[in-house]
């Protein structure tokens, strides 16, 4: 073997990791709506768990906060069990809210567009204003069709699986990782 290549355990590790990615992605195409019920159940799970934990440390660690502490651990616990026990209600809830979110953030990058004359060259005011117009028209869409921004959503969750995974399995492959640094010279990491 190689000195500039890694072991192959971990190379094997990373080619299976980018499969797994791959195979993450084609199901997320397949069935989109299960994807965001699915995402909003494992983080309900997570806050139960998160809730449970801070629970107990406000109750047994001596600190300035643990009143505080318990009291985040109870919204937690409350969170957590309201989106395990209503995933899709939870899933709309939030689709909703990426909704608002993309309208104040397109709003907020037409007023920085318009406002920024003497600032900002042209063609970058223009992205801005663009960029803005985007995010409201998406975020009319995913507020209009809840269906629609979970398609949405996940249709850009499973891009970046794919993409991820292609990229961790060519890793994996290579045994080298290859960046680019800010000046534009390529750097090689050995994993």
């Amino acid at each position: 073997m190689s000195d500039l290549n890694s072991p192959g355990w971990k190379r094997g590790v990373l080619i299976g990791l980018g499969v797994l990615a791959i195979a993450l992605s084609i199901v997320v195409f397949i069935d989109p709506g299960m994807t965001v019920a699915t995402i909003v159940y494992v983080a309900g799970i997570i806050l139960i768990i998160v809730g449970i934990e801070k629970i107990i440390s406000g109750i047994f660690v001596a600190n300035k906060s643990r009143w505080g502490t318990v009291g985040l651990g109870v919204l937690a616990l409350i969170f957590g069990s309201i989106a395990v026990a209503h995933p899709v209600f939870t899933g709309v809830f939030v689709i909703y809210m990426v909704g608002i979110g993309l309208l104040f953030a397109g709003i907020s990058h037409i007023v920085y567009g318009v406002g920024s004359s003497q600032r900002e060259p042209g063609w970058a005011r223009g992205f801005s204003i663009g960029a803005g117009a985007l995010a409201i028209a998406i975020s009319f869409l995913v507020m209009a069709s809840p269906l629609a921004g979970a398609v949405f959503i996940s249709i850009f969750l499973g891009i970046a699986l794919l993409i991820i995974g292609i990229e961790i399995i060519a890793v994996g492959v290579t045994g080298r990782m290859q960046m680019t640094s800010a000046g534009g010279r390529k750097i090689n990491f050995k994993i």
